[in-house]
């Protein structure tokens, strides 16, 4: 499973026997006995590319879910000898503010060195998706207020509103209060259209019975800041992300999104590294 799993995500027979230490020959023909067990094909060869099958893909999902688990039983029984290792996965969002994730993780990292912590950057709605699926231990999300996540564990971190963020010589900087009508004639800078971060402004102006041209698409909170300092658009983002851009004004707006910050674990319990670390940032799983 590990070396099917290993050819899927490289798309490379020889790139996967590196990942797994082994020779090629002998990954190819465990891969080639496995198929023949399953009577399917899991790849489509050619002389150029890899690709997975439609058996592949099904094969793929719960390979995964089975290699989890087998490391989950590892870490368990690695736990009730004091010893945390295995890997932690966390999905973290852009503007995660309620936490200092990094600085968290490096106190982590003192106590369990043998913790391989793996961040993903990924949407709220992602992250959940990616909990329940066991791809990720654990994430930090923000939600629309009074909007709580599903199918998942969840403690909330902050409450929170957001705020117009732009250039300190920006013509609007001077202001102690502004209005959505007041920045409607602004060009935006904005997460992609459709992500939970976007949505929740995106809502608000539509309905303020407003408009808004968002110039600039990104997915990263450093470029959003560089075109933020540049005078090329504004941003409505939460508060607590100024603490993150200090050299940035933020006015607070009338009729501004709130928003709440969860972190997001599995129903079925956290793993022992996720364990820990939820215990670090002062959560009791």
């Amino acid at each position: 499973m590990r070396y099917v799993v290993a050819v899927a995500e490289l798309g490379s027979f020889t790139r996967a026997a590196e990942r797994c230490f082994v020779v090629q020959s002998a990954l190819s023909h465990q891969v080639a006995r496995l198929e023949q067990e399953l009577g399917v094909r899991l790849f489509h060869r050619t002389s150029r590319q890899v690709r997975l099958s439609v058996a592949g893909e099904a094969f793929l999902l719960v390979a995964r879910q089975c290699l989890d688990a087998a490391d989950r039983a590892v870490a368990e029984v690695a736990a009730t000898t004091g010893v945390v290792r295995g890997v932690l996965a966390v999905g973290v969002i852009p503007t995660v503010a309620a936490v200092d994730v990094p600085a968290a993780l490096r106190s982590f990292r003192e106590d369990h060195p043998q913790v391989q912590v793996r961040l993903a950057g990924v949407n709220s709605e992602e992250s959940v998706r990616q909990v329940v699926a066991g791809t990720l231990d654990l994430a930090f999300l923000g939600l629309p207020e009074d909007t709580e996540p599903v199918g998942v564990e969840s403690r909330e971190l902050a409450r929170d509103r957001h705020r117009a963020v732009l250039a300190p010589d920006h013509p609007l900087a001077g202001r102690r209060r502004l209005r959505l009508a007041q920045l409607a004639d602004q060009p935006f800078v904005d997460f992609p259209a459709g992500s939970p971060g976007r949505r929740q402004s995106d809502l608000a102006f539509a309905a303020a019975g407003l408009t808004r041209e968002v110039a600039f698409e990104v997915t990263d909170l450093l470029l959003m800041s560089r075109i933020l300092r540049s005078g090329l658009a504004v941003a409505l983002l939460p508060s607590m992300v100024l603490t993150q851009v200090p050299d940035l004004v933020g006015i607070a707006v009338t009729g501004a999104p709130a928003r709440t910050e969860h972190v997001v674990w599995s129903r079925f319990g956290p793993s022992p590294a996720a364990a820990a670390f939820l215990d670090r940032i002062g959560i009791e799983a």
